[in-house]
């Protein structure tokens, strides 16, 4: 897996400068993104000052994006709404966080609880976007592709006990989902491989993750390496999204020489458009070069910029 960290110090004290993250504008992928990042430096160091950074950016998202129940997409006014796999990355950040800091883990059970009964649909799927209130699905949007994985994961790494119940809902979505689940997305995809490596053994995980490689192989493109967004946008590619599969690769174990190329590719790549200076990009391509603490089993203080 990458263990660049020079290139992550780096990259870290460049957004700083130019107010991307984290004293930019909150969103909440990119925040958990982030908070997983700090965490990783912190095991990575041993530094106190990266998990009084962490502590410091989860009280700005409360402050920002919390809402009674739950946290708003983003600080933007586009940003309305609530996301289910926004918040169950949230959780698994706070999960990460809280292998340090009981405290958080509590926190994060509290959430868990709070959401679970307004986006889940007992036996038949999970509300992709609510309103911000939680008072009703937002307008236009149906059920999540891959909700219920997203909260399995996450409710399973937060606490096996006090979530059992909510944790059960989800397994019995999954079983029902899994057989005939197809992705065509290079997120998707990328984030599929990732949740599977926690529970490698179960046929879900199987399953999708020998789909989910397949599927990313046909979206490869070499040269000039790159994944596409989908087989039927094979000139389309998106930095961030690659980074995702980067992710899911380096969680699986495969295709180091890709992980290498695309993120060789888009150190140099500009889309032209505000994703060149939007966070999303540059956290991710972080958690790209240093996976850290998103991966089961992270090495500690490997050699910088080694690939093992």
């Amino acid at each position: 897996m990458m263990h660049d960290l020079p290139y992550v110090l780096a990259k870290l004290d460049w957004m700083r400068r130019e107010r991307i993250w984290p004293n930019g504008l909150r969103y909440l992928w990119t925040d958990a993104f982030g908070l997983v990042l700090l965490v990783s430096l912190h095991r990575e160091t041993g530094e106190r000052r990266w998990l009084d950074q962490a502590e410091e950016l989860v009280g700005e998202v409360e402050r920002v994006l919390g809402r009674p129940r739950g946290f708003r997409i983003g600080e933007a006014a586009d940003r309305d709404g609530q996301y289910y796999h926004y918040l169950a990355m949230w959780l698994f950040a706070l999960a990460k966080l809280g292998e340090h800091d009981p405290a958080s883990r509590a926190r994060g059970v509290a959430v868990a609880r709070d959401i679970h009964r307004s986006f889940v649909l007992p036996g038949t799927g999970i509300i992709w976007k609510m309103t911000e209130d939680l008072s009703a699905p937002y307008p236009g949007y149906g059920l999540g592709a891959m909700d219920a994985f997203d909260g399995y994961v996450a409710y399973r790494l937060l606490d096996l006990q006090a979530l059992a119940p909510e944790i059960a809902e989800m397994k019995t979505l999954i079983d029902a989902q899994y057989p005939s689940l197809v992705i065509d997305q290079d997120l998707g995809l990328g984030m599929m491989l990732w949740l599977a490596h926690f529970f490698p053994d179960e046929p879900w995980a199987q399953v999708q993750q020998r789909r989910s490689v397949a599927a990313l192989d046909r979206l490869w493109t070499d040269p000039p390496g790159y994944f596409a967004r989908a087989s039927h946008a094979p000139k389309l590619r998106i930095a961030f999204a690659n980074y995702g599969v980067s992710l899911g690769l380096q969680a699986a174990g495969i295709w180091p020489e890709r992980v290498e190329r695309l993120n060789g590719y888009f150190e140099e790549y500009r889309s032209g458009d505000e994703y060149d200076r939007e966070a999303i990009t540059h956290v991710m391509a972080c958690t790209s070069h240093f996976p850290g603490a998103f991966l089961l089993h992270e090495p500690m203080r490997a050699r910088a910029g080694q690939v093992i």
